[in-house]
């Protein structure tokens, strides 16, 4: 039987499926721009219901939540043009002009201190080629299209001494979300390589040697049993903490 070659954006609408299916509820979906890059990516997680706040490229293009598009004047002859913006889409580090405001926003403790940035919220048009024709098939098809591309929210980071963005985040949240929120849910991504570098080198995840599914299967599952059970006793308040010397017995864990 031939195996199925399925993209990484099917697989994790997969998990994400089987998720829901089992009834809990899909939390904000993060991820780096690997997937904030594929707009079918994210259209599909608006087609289920779903909130996300992912990592896009600044090259993508856009246009400022303000644009609207005008029907031109038919001269009678051929088919009526379609609606259109009168101005051309540009990259997302374009539409940051100097008048747009930036907030200093705090989200975890880091090895040195607070974790601190600056971050602003602009609302905005994308206006690629797949966002255009995916706003086309909503509406029934260009002829019943009338030329208007959905809103999204842009969340932007820069840097005190940068001269322009560092980082950009695109979420189907609404743009009143509080900035907190979003740089929160944005920067979540360091959780998870935490969590990967705890499975793979705390855990031993790389170190199956098997050939079988099954084998890799088996693995898998127990090293993450052993990390959620270690995440769980890391964040237990009844877990006993080293203080002082004693000559009884420790009862504290140490985790990687």
């Amino acid at each position: 039987m031939r195996s199925e070659t399925r993209s990484k954006m099917r697989l994790a609408l997969g998990l994400l499926d089987q998720l829901a299916a089992h009834g809990l509820a899909v939390p904000v979906i993060v991820a780096d721009a690997g997937y904030g890059r594929s707009v079918s990516f994210r259209i599909a997680l608006e087609e289920r219901g779903w909130s996300y706040v992912m990592a896009v490229d600044p090259k993508e293009v856009a246009r400022p939540a303000g644009a609207r598009p005008h029907q031109p004047v038919h001269s009678g002859l051929g088919p009526p043009t379609l609606p259109r913006y009168r101005e051309a889409p540009r990259p997302l580090r374009t539409l940051v002009t100097p008048d747009v405001s930036f907030e200093q926003v705090s989200w975890r403790q880091g090895s040195k201190g607070m974790m601190t940035s600056r971050f602003a919220v602009l609302e905005i048009r994308p206006s690629g080629k797949e966002a255009t024709r995916t706003s086309q098939e909503q509406a029934g098809g260009r002829g019943s299209w009338n030329g208007e591309l959905p809103s999204q929210t842009l969340l932007v980071e820069q840097l005190w001494d940068a001269a322009e963005p560092t980082g950009y985040w695109m979420s189907n949240l609404p743009a009143l979300t509080p900035v907190a929120d979003l740089v929160r849910w944005a920067k979540m991504r360091w959780r998870i390589e935490h969590d990967y570098r705890e499975l793979k080198h705390g855990l031993g995840l790389d170190h199956f040697e098997g050939r079988t599914w099954r084998g890799w299967h088996h693995h898998v599952t127990l090293v993450t049993a052993a990390q959620a059970f270690l995440t769980l006793r890391r964040l237990d308040p009844k877990v006993q903490a080293p203080a002082r010397a004693s000559t009884r017995p420790s009862t504290h864990y140490k985790t990687c």
